[in-house]
């Protein structure tokens, strides 16, 4: 893959399995290579921040992409949670990232604040806004853009998820997060993303073998243990890069795997 496009690295999988862990810990990964990272917050549960290491306080201060009405409807030309309007498909988002991201070290976050659907109304014109914006940070960013997707399967069906250069589904031991990485792949591919990953967390002694033989249809680009220190880091405040080197050591040979399928 060409230096020059950048990288985009979607992190996806059911809610509860480490997806924004995982996510975190690429970030401060590919920052520490001295690359510009931008992370992406696309989970209405948004979580990312925190896990990066900005306080509530600097976070309280962002103010998210889909709450600004006005932005959508200028962009979109449709008012945000209405249906029934005809809406531009390619809004201009080229100056957008700097205006609404905080950062600290070299990571900067993006929070995209979508919104759960469930009775709130249409949301095509958040979406297409979404989903053009995600677009235009694959095609335009230099370095890497780590997603943190919303958890399940929603946001594919929306095609917000579409035109990265690599899914990365994390499970956990268990047939549903089984059945979610399988849909996924599907989807992904129906979106044109022929790089679908898997990433085992919360793997306990005597597990891994059996999640490999229930991941035969994706390839495994590594196995994280159970971590209790990831509990102490979310109870404290802190990031888990802080609290587990090891932790920073196994992510980092998933990225080099992931890296050489690229």
């Amino acid at each position: 893959m060409s230096a020059q496009c950048g990288l985009k690295i979607a992190i996806s999988g059911k809610g509860g399995v480490g997806k924004t862990t995982v996510s975190a810990l690429l970030c401060h990964l590919y920052s520490k290579e001295g690359k510009k990272v931008l992370a992406v917050d696309a989970d209405p549960d948004a979580n990312l921040g925190m896990a990066l290491g900005f306080t509530p306080q600097e976070l309280e201060q962002v103010t998210t992409i889909t709450q600004d009405r006005k932005l959508i409807k200028e962009r979109t030309g449709a008012e945000p949670g209405t249906s029934g309007q005809w809406f531009t498909l390619n809004p201009k988002v080229d100056d957008i990232p700097e205006k609404y991201v905080v950062q600290r070290g070299g990571v900067k976050l993006l929070q995209l604040g979508l919104t759960a659907t469930g009775g709130s109304g249409c949301y095509c014109p958040e979406n297409t806004f979404v989903k053009t914006l995600l677009n235009h940070l694959v095609l335009e960013e230099n370095d890497t853009v780590i997603v943190d997707m919303e958890a399940g399967l929603e946001h594919m069906s929306r095609g917000t998820a579409r035109g990265v250069d690599a899914f990365v589904v994390v499970v956990e031991p268990g047939q549903r997060s089984f059945q979610t990485a399988k849909a996924t792949v599907k989807l992904a591919k129906d979106l044109g993303v022929q790089r679908v990953f898997a990433v085992a967390n919360k793997v306990r002694p005597g597990q891994e073998e059996s999640i490999r033989q229930a991941l035969d249809f994706l390839p495994i680009l590594g196995v994280l243990p159970y971590e209790p220190k990831a509990v102490y880091a979310d109870l404290n405040g802190k990031s888990l890069f802080e609290v587990s080197p090891q932790m920073v050591e196994q992510v980092q040979r998933i990225k080099e795997n992931l890296e050489r399928h690229l």
